[in-house]
């Protein structure tokens, strides 16, 4: 079984997958983050930086939904297929060109040609973690990645809102897999008793996609 993850950061998504993968007892492929030695330069440096960020997370990506697929064990923290969400986001601001862009799109669509030639073609169900923006900032805020803070950069805050926005519209018309939602506004995963409420949730839509296909 393969299941994807996706949301906004700060959302508590990374800690969702990690608990999905110890519940189902399978591998978690975390979103390459503390390693990536472009997401820095992107917050100093957008413009400059923005088409190179998103190369490299299409090529982990494309990487980690490959051996997931291939092992059919896994539980992944962010994937290919929201990957484009945030390039395009990128382009609107200014921060990739059009030519840029298109030869973006071009590769991200060899990579999800070569994908439907694997046994298995896609993940099994893809959770979405929501909440609403103010309690995205202020986990943003709590988990002190120096990069990531806005307090003194209203560009930043306004990226962020933007992203809120394009992942309410990009859950609404994702279509690669089963799908679901998650409130981890309501069900704050700092609280073991909330973990066991999201688990089962997420057991019972796995139950429900079961008979669906028996």
């Amino acid at each position: 079984m393969v299941i994807i993850t996706a949301g906004m950061i700060g959302v508590g998504k990374t800690t969702l997958t990690d608990l999905i993968a110890k519940h189902l007892g399978t591998q978690a492929f975390f979103e390459p983050v503390g390693e990536n030695p472009v997401l820095p330069l992107y917050y100093a440096d957008p413009k400059q930086y923005g088409f190179l960020l998103q190369i490299y997370f299409l090529n982990k990506r494309f990487a980690m939904i490959k051996q997931a697929l291939a092992d059919d064990n896994n539980v992944l923290d962010r994937s290919i297929y929201e990957d484009a969400l945030f390039t395009q986001e990128n382009h609107r601001e200014g921060n990739i060109s059009d030519a840029e862009l298109t030869v973006y799109m071009q590769l991200l669509d060899n990579m999800m040609s070569e994908l439907q030639s694997m046994p298995k073609k896609r993940p099994d169900l893809m959770v979405f973690s929501n909440a609403d923006f103010d309690t995205i900032l202020y986990r943003i805020k709590k988990r002190g990645r120096d990069y990531e803070q806005f307090d003194d950069n209203q560009e930043l805050r306004d990226y962020y809102f933007k992203m809120w926005t394009a992942y309410q519209t990009w859950y609404e018309e994702y279509d690669a897999s089963p799908k679901m939602m998650v409130d981890l506004q309501t069900y704050n995963l700092e609280d073991p008793a909330n973990q066991a409420i999201v688990l089962q949730q997420i057991d019972e839509r796995l139950a429900q996609l079961d008979a669906e296909q028996a």
